[in-house]
């Protein structure tokens, strides 16, 4: 486990994007694991300038996302497809074909999941997976519970997860009930665990999820037994870790 602390965004952002526009740079038809949330934002702008400076190309790398609600229509501003357009997507090359969000909207939810889990396997081992930390420790939308599943599938959001995402709708009513997301096992899978987490209403779980008990009651707490961990902090994110 490789732990970043940052005296500013900025340079947090630059270390996250150059990680990522590395990896491509060396390995063009890198598979990358992308996140949405507040967290990334200032790592997307950052590899949007680094394309448009002509220092990375994605034309044949390959996207999977974490995660999707189920039953908000994809052309809604909140969901995560919309928020990958906005932020990534439509400002870089890579291929709409090869940009993969889990469709929460589909008749067969559960087929879905087959689907997409099979998806990933046929693009071989993600490179590097990004990811935020949620308040209760949770990565993609994997809750805390007494067993973890490894597949794609659909969850149930915890009422502390609907109110923290609150604020991106009018209010926590709006905030959908279920979400499609990749299972921890798959994420697990990653060459590569690239985990930022800003601000100090996450010092705590920071903490534990990285010095304390490996247990699915945090399921970031996992992320300790991975191989290859890069963790990027704010220093708020980060006063207990020092």
């Amino acid at each position: 486990m490789n732990v970043l602390i940052f005296d500013s965004n900025e340079k947090l952002n630059e270390t996250g994007a150059g990680i990522i526009t590395g990896l491509v740079q060396t390995n063009p038809r890198a598979v990358l694991g992308l996140a949405t949330g507040g967290t990334p934002v200032g790592v997307y702008e950052q590899l949007v300038s680094d394309f448009r400076r002509g220092l990375v190309s994605f034309r044949q790398a390959t996207s999977f996302n974490l995660d999707e609600y189920v039953g908000l229509p994809a052309d809604h501003p909140e969901s995560y497809h919309s928020y990958m357009n906005h932020h990534l997507f439509r400002h870089i090359d890579l291929p709409a074909a090869q940009a993969h969000i889990p469709n929460g909207n589909a008749d067969d939810l559960e087929a879905e999941c087959r689907r997409y889990d099979e998806m990933i396997a046929d693009a071989g081992q993600i490179d590097l997976q990004l990811l935020g930390l949620g308040h209760n420790g949770h990565i993609g939308f994997n809750e805390p519970a007494h067993a973890l599943i490894r597949g794609t599938h659909i969850v149930d959001l915890a009422e502390e997860t609907r109110r923290a995402n609150a604020r991106f709708f009018n209010s926590v009513q709006e905030v959908p009930s279920q979400a499609l997301t990749m299972g921890v096992g798959t994420i697990l899978k990653a060459k590569m665990i690239l985990l930022i987490v800003r601000g100090a209403d996450k010092a705590e779980i920071v903490h534990r999820a990285l010095t304390g008990p490996i247990t699915t009651d945090c399921p970031a707490s996992l992320l300790q037994t991975h191989p290859h961990l890069v963790v990027l902090l704010d220093e708020e994110a980060g006063r207990l870790m020092r």
